[in-house]
């Protein structure tokens, strides 16, 4: 039970529970003398850097979220606003104010979704009609628009039934998580033109 729930801790799914204890049961591999020791010595060390990667990584979340906080107040509070909206963390909140500041001053959804690289191109030639990818977009919001409706799909039921219904239609997991961000965007809009915290009754219900 305790290795489960270690497992279920850490996320980890491509072993489970039983696997792990019968790799800790089986006989230990015999090595030269001397060869536990130096193992043990260089573990100490991967102890040490990771304390500092992990130092490093609080420090820098810390200096994101004063960042963000340099944004608030006054009338139009958008970063209290975006912080209310399923899924987003701090970075990629951090990079949507950083890198697509001027289209959400003004609201403009059809930029923020092709600035993201979410809305598709339509290729006709003749009868031929084809949607695929946008490529030309900005990298990394385009990274955080999907990492955002990623989480958003775990979290939030709304984005989860848009997934889902995207993946039934025979979409690829990439075309479908694009679709969820798409809406995240279009959501995003509502409550930043009202200048209020998002209403999930209200703006999810609007979206739809």
């Amino acid at each position: 039970m305790a290795v489960e729930q270690l497992l279920k801790r850490y996320r980890i799914r491509r072993i489970d529970a039983e696997t792990v204890l019968r790799n800790l049961r089986q006989p230990a591999i015999k090595v030269a003398e001397g060869v536990a020791a130096a193992a043990s010595v260089h573990i100490r060390s991967l102890i040490v850097r990771l304390h500092l990667v992990n130092r490093e990584l609080r420090d820098a979340e810390r200096k994101l979220d004063e960042l963000c906080a340099a944004f608030e107040g006054g009338k139009q509070d958008d970063v209290a606003i975006l912080r209310s909206l399923p899924g987003i963390g701090r970075i990629n909140l951090a990079t949507l104010l950083a890198e697509a500041s001027e289209p959400l001053s003004r609201r403009d959804y059809p930029a923020l979704r092709t600035l993201s690289g979410v809305a598709p191109v339509t290729k006709r030639s003749g009868k031929s009609h084809i949607v695929i990818m946008r490529y030309a977009a900005h990298a990394r919001l385009r990274n955080a628009l999907y990492h955002w409706a990623r989480a958003a799909v775990r979290h939030d039921p709304k984005s989860r039934c848009r997934y889902t219904a995207l993946r039934q239609r025979g979409h690829s997991h990439g075309r479908a998580i694009r679709g969820v961000a798409d809406r995240l965007l279009h959501v995003a809009c509502a409550p930043l033109q009202r200048q209020t915290p998002f209403d999930p009754e209200h703006d999810q219900a609007a979206a739809a």
